[in-house]
């Protein structure tokens, strides 16, 4: 397949993916296509694969290729698809962009340069300038990834704007995971043109209330109809009520890892041991804390029910 990438607008939501695996640590490929097509049925406009909620930075660059041409070929649509594509070298990052451009998919997520700690505004904006470069003739949209407590290094609102300026239609947009509505704020501010996705659910229907397009965001793998409702809830009377719900819904996954938590939530409700199995370094929970987790699972779930 040779395609232009998709001019689907990336708005509402789109979950995180998390990559199910066999139990030797394969990618479960038939799983995986599975599970995009319980999101989308559930009410989310795509899927953004290998972030952070995927265990990206866990598999190769042969891997990643392989499974987004399996989730094509499993008839997964590539303008549902973004494609997290950022490596610690910045070759093989444009490697997986190129190849996810080729194939036609919405736009790639692209960390900063994230093992060089401290690389300052100019390290930042080089990095992705360089990126750029090395995607000459390649045509993409890029969304810059800003998660600070997962990489350590943040990308500004400054230098998302000068990179806006400098690469217009190429950059895209910015998933700001921070967590910090300040930060939104000024981004909202200062890139009006580009797709701005939050990354903390809570802050949705206040952030498409100022102008942002949707979220990518971990909790739509496990409750996918009840982020949409939160999506669309935005300036409704119930919005204060299903912000409410999903900051519960949140909170379940603060004692465990947020990947083994949510993976542990997924085989329980799916039936299907396989969403136990994570790559090393992480390790699924306990089975006191898997215990906790679902007790507090059936917990939310009575609540969001009777609050509904």
């Amino acid at each position: 397949m040779n395609a232009s990438p998709s001019q689907t607008a990336i708005r509402g939501v789109w979950p995180a993916a998390l990559t199910p695996l066999e139990a030797d640590g394969r990618i479960a490929h038939d799983l995986f296509a599975k599970h995009c097509r319980t999101m989308f049925a559930g009410g989310c406009a795509g899927t953004a694969i290998f972030g952070t909620t995927g265990e990206g930075q866990s598999f190769s660059v042969a891997e990643r290729k392989e499974a987004l041409e399996r989730l094509l070929a499993a008839g997964i649509p590539p303008a549902q698809i973004v494609v997290g594509t950022g490596c610690a070298a910045l070759p093989d990052t444009a490697e997986l962009t190129r190849h996810a451009a080729e194939l036609g998919v919405a736009g790639v997520l692209a960390l900063p340069p994230f093992f060089w700690r401290q690389p300052g505004d100019d390290g930042v904006y080089a990095a992705y300038a360089k990126l750029v470069e090395l995607l000459a003739g390649v045509k993409t949209r890029i969304i810059l990834y800003h998660i600070p407590q997962v990489t350590g290094v943040p990308v500004p609102p400054a230098v998302v704007g000068r990179l806006a300026k400098q690469f217009p239609g190429v950059i895209a947009g910015v998933k700001d995971s921070s967590g910090d509505w300040e930060n939104t704020a000024a981004l909202l501010k200062i890139a009006r043109d580009l797709t701005i996705l939050v990354g903390h659910e809570p802050f949705l229907p206040r952030a498409l209330k100022a102008g942002a397009a949707g979220t990518i965001c971990g909790l739509g793998n496990y409750r996918p109809a009840l982020l949409r409702r939160l999506n669309d809830s935005a300036g409704r009377p119930e919005e204060a009520r299903l912000v409410d719900v999903i900051g519960k819904l949140a909170a379940l996954v603060t004692d465990v890892p947020f990947v083994p938590a949510m993976k542990a939530l997924m085989a329980a409700e799916s039936g299907e041991a396989r969403w136990l199995n994570v790559r090393t370094p992480l390790l699924p929970p306990s089975e006191a804390e898997r215990s906790r987790l679902l007790a507090a699972a059936r917990s939310f779930d009575a609540e969001a029910k009777a609050a509904a």
